[in-house]
C-alpha cells in the first residue's frame, strides 16, 4: 500500500494535522488498553486471598491474560488491512471494555480465569497503534513514531501498578469493603476504555488523505477484496517469523514482568502491597522514553546504514537485554535489585522500539498482517514464560535466569532478517525523499531559533538549568527513600488525612520519584514542577509549620526554599538544557516548558 502525504516530522505538541491526531489518539488508546489489561495485576494480593488462589492457579490466570491476545492480534492485523485502523480501534475498545468491567462478577477461580481470558483481547490494540503510525509517518521518522506511540502506550503497564492500588484505596476510603473495592476499580478502568472508543471514531482518519471507505470510493486505494491474501503473504516470509521470535523475547518478557513484578517484590523482598506496586511500576515507567530511544536509534542506524543498520541495532539491544535480565535474576539486595531492574527495563523497551523500526519495511502490501504476526509473538513469549512461573519446582529467581538465557539465544534470530539490494535501494530512495521534503518544509517555515543538539547545550547550560537538574535528582532520591520505607512518609503525614492517608502518601511518593526524574531530564518540566509544588506547599503548611521560622531546626526554611525554586521552574519552564527542547522548537528565546 503506497500511502501519500505521510508526515516527515513529529510535531509532538500539535493536534492540527491528521498524522498527529492519529499519533496522540493511538498511544492514548493503547495506554488505556494496557492499563485495563494489567489493571488486576497489582491487586492480585487482595484477589488471591479472597478467591483462595494457589500459585499454580495464579500462573494459569497470567497465561490466560496473554494467550487469547495471540489470536486477537493475528485477526486485528488482517482487520486493519480490511477496514482500516479507525474502525478497528473503535470496535476493539468498545468490545474489549466489557470483560474489563465484568470481571467484578468473578466469584471463584474458574470465573476469574474466564474473565482474564476475555480481557486479553484488548491487548490486540498494540497492532492497531503500530499500523496507524506506520501509515501516517514517513521512513525518516517512522521508527521514532512507532516506538513513541507504543512506548507511551506500554507506560500503562507501569502506571496501573501505581494507580490501581490508589483507586482501590480511594474506594476503601469511601467506605467500601475489599470485596467491592477491587471490583469497582476495574469498572472504572473499563468505562474509560469504552468512552475512548467513541472518541477514536470521531477524532481520527485511517490515512493522511482520509478514510479507507472514501479513498476506495474515489479509486485511490485498493478494494477490500484485494486484501484477502495479505495474511498468507506475510506468513510466507521467514523474516516475519524471525521478528515473531524476537518480539517474543522482548515484549513477551515485559508482559511477564508486568504480571509478576508486584508479587515478586512482595514474596522475595517482604514489601507491602503499596511499596511493591510502586517498585513494580518503575519497570513500566521506563516506557516514558526507553522505547522511543530504541526507535530513534533505529532511525539513526537506518539513516547511516540502511535497513541492515536497523537490524544491527536490534541485535545489540536484544543481546544486552538478555544479559541485564540474568543480572537482575541474581540480585538479592533490594536497592541493587531495583537498579538492575531499571537497566533491564531500559533494554527490554529499546528492543521493542528497535523491532518496530524494522517492521514497516518488511512488506508494505501486508503491513497489518505483518504487524499482527510480530505483535502476536510478544504474547506467545509471555505464554511460554508463564509456564516457567507457574511451576512449583522452579523458584521465580531461577525462572528469570532461564528466561534471560532464552533472550540471549533469541537475539541471534536477527541473522534471518535480511533485505534484498532492491529493497535497500527502494527504502533508501524513500528515505531521501522524506528528508528532502522535511528540509523543504523547514525552509518554507523556519523557526526563529533552531533547537540545539543535546550535547551542545551542555556547554551553554544556565545556572537555572543546573539548579533544575540538582533539584530533580534530590527529589528523585527522596522519592526512592520513601519507596523503600513508606511508613516514613505516612508518619510525616500523621493521621489528619484519615482514610485517604494512603492516597496522599502515594501522591507524595510519585511526585517526588517520577517528578524528580522528569525535572532532572527537563521532560514535561512545568507539569513535574506543578505536582511537586503541591507536595512542598503541603509540607510547609501541614508538616513543618509547627516548628516556626525561628525554631532550632531548619526543615521549614529548607522546604520554603525548595518550594520557591519549584515556583521559579514552573514560571520559567525547562530552558535549553532539557528534553523538552529536543522535542519542540522554540519560537522565541523566552519560550520554554
Amino acid at each position: 500500500m503506497d500511502v501519500k502525504n505521510k508526515a516527515t516530522r513529529i510535531d509532538l505538541f500539535s493536534l492540527s494535522t491528521r498524522p498527529m491526531r492519529a499519533f496522540h489518539m493511538s498511544w492514548f488508546a493503547f495506554f488505556l488498553c494496557f492499563f485495563a489489561w494489567f489493571g488486576i495485576a497489582p491487586l492480585m494480593a487482595v484477589v488471591r486471598e479472597e478467591l483462595m488462589l494457589s500459585k499454580h492457579q495464579i500462573g494459569n490466570t497470567i497465561i490466560a491474560s496473554v494467550s487469547i491476545t495471540i489470536v486477537a492480534r493475528l485477526l486485528i492485523g488482517w482487520l486493519c488491512d480490511k477496514i482500516g485502523p479507525r474502525l478497528s480501534y473503535t470496535i476493539l475498545l468498545l468490545v474489549g471494555s466489557l470483560p474489563v468491567m465484568a470481571i467484578g462478577f468473578a466469584h471463584d477461580y474458574t470465573s476469574f480465569l474466564l474473565f482474564r481470558l476475555g480481557i486479553g483481547v484488548i491487548g490486540a490494540s498494540f497492532v492497531i497503534t503500530q499500523y496507524h503510525t506506520s501509515v501516517m509517518f514517513a521512513p525518516n521518522v517512522v521508527g521514532t513514531a512507532n516506538a513513541t506511540s507504543a512506548g507511551w502506550g506500554n507506560l500503562g503497564g507501569g502506571v496501573t501498578q501505581m494507580i490501581m492500588p490508589l483507586v482501590f484505596a480511594t474506594f476503601i476510603g469511601l467506605g467500601f469493603t475489599d470485596f467491592w473495592s477491587w471490583r469497582l476499580s476495574m469498572v472504572v478502568a473499563g468505562a474509560v476504555c469504552f468512552l475512548t472508543g467513541i472518541a477514536y471514531y470521531f477524532l481520527t482518519t485511517d490515512l493522511p488523505d482520509g478514510n479507507f471507505k472514501e479513498l476506495r470510493a474515489r479509486g485511490e486505494l485498493r478494494s477490500s477484496q484485494k486484501t484477502n491474501g495479505t495474511f498468507a503473504l506475510a506468513a510466507k516470509d521467514r523474516r516475519v517469523w524471525a521478528l515473531f521470535v524476537i518480539y517474543a523475547a522482548c515484549f513477551g518478557v515485559e508482559l511477564t514482568i508486568n504480571n509478576i513484578a508486584a508479587l515478586y517484590y512482595m514474596d522475595h523482598f517482604d514489601l507491602g502491597l503499596k511499596t511493591a506496586g510502586l517498585v513494580a511500576g518503575l519497570f513500566g515507567l521506563m516506557n516514558i522514553f526507553a522505547r522511543t530511544t530504541g526507535g530513534i536509534i533505529g532511525d539513526r542506524f537506518g539513516h547511516r546504514s540502511g535497513l541492515k543498520g536497523r537490524v544491527r541495532w536490534l541485535f545489540i539491544a536484544l543481546f544486552i537485554e538478555g544479559l541485564a535480565l540474568i543480572l537482575f535474576s541474581r540480585m538479592a539486595v533490594l536497592p541493587v535489585a531495583i537498579g538492575s531492574m531499571i537497566v533491564f527495563s531500559l533494554f527490554v523497551q529499546m528492543s521493542e522500539g528497535a523491532t518496530f523500526s524494522v517492521v514497516p519495511f518488511i512488506n508494505k502490501k501486508a503491513l497489518g498482517s505483518v504487524a499482527g504476526i510480530v505483535g502476536a509473538g510478544g504474547n506467545m513469549g509471555a505464554v511460554a514464560a508463564g509456564f516457567l512461573f507457574r511451576s512449583e519446582a522452579l523458584s521465580w529467581p531461577l525462572a528469570l535466569l532461564i528466561l534471560g538465557g532464552a533472550v540471549l539465544i533469541c537475539s541471534f534470530a536477527t541473522l534471518f532478517v535480511t533485505f534484498s539490494p532492491q529493497a535497500e535501494a527502494a527504502a533508501g530512495e524513500e528515505h531521501r525523499r522524506a528528508v528532502a521534503d522535511r528540509a523543504q518544509r523547514a525552509a518554507a517555515h523556519p523557526p526563529r531559533r533552531l533547537v540545539p543538539a543535546f550535547p551542545r547545550t551542555v556547554k551553554g547550560a544556565a545556572p537555572m538549568d543546573l539548579l533544575r537538574v540538582f533539584l530533580g535528582v534530590a527529589l528523585a532520591i527522596k522519592g526512592i527513600y520513601f519507596i523503600m520505607d513508606m511508613s516514613a512518609v505516612e508518619a510525616k503525614l500523621g493521621a489528619g488525612f484519615g482514610d485517604f492517608q494512603t492516597v496522599v502518601a502515594w501522591f507524595v511518593v510519585l511526585a517526588n520519584a517520577v517528578g524528580g526524574v522528569s525535572l532532572a531530564l527537563g521532560f514535561a518540566t512545568r507539569i513535574a514542577a506543578a505536582f511537586n509544588i503541591v507536595v512542598l506547599a503541603g509540607a510547609v503548611i501541614f508538616v513543618h509549620s509547627s516548628a516556626g521560622l525561628f525554631g532550632a531546626g531548619q526543615d521549614l526554611q529548607f522546604a520554603i526554599f525548595v518550594l520557591f525554586a519549584l515556583v521559579l521552574l514552573f514560571w520559567r519552564g525547562s530552558g535549553d538544557f532539557s528534553m523538552d527542547r529536543l522535542v519542540r522548537p522554540a519560537r522565541e528565546p523566552a519560550d520554554a516548558g
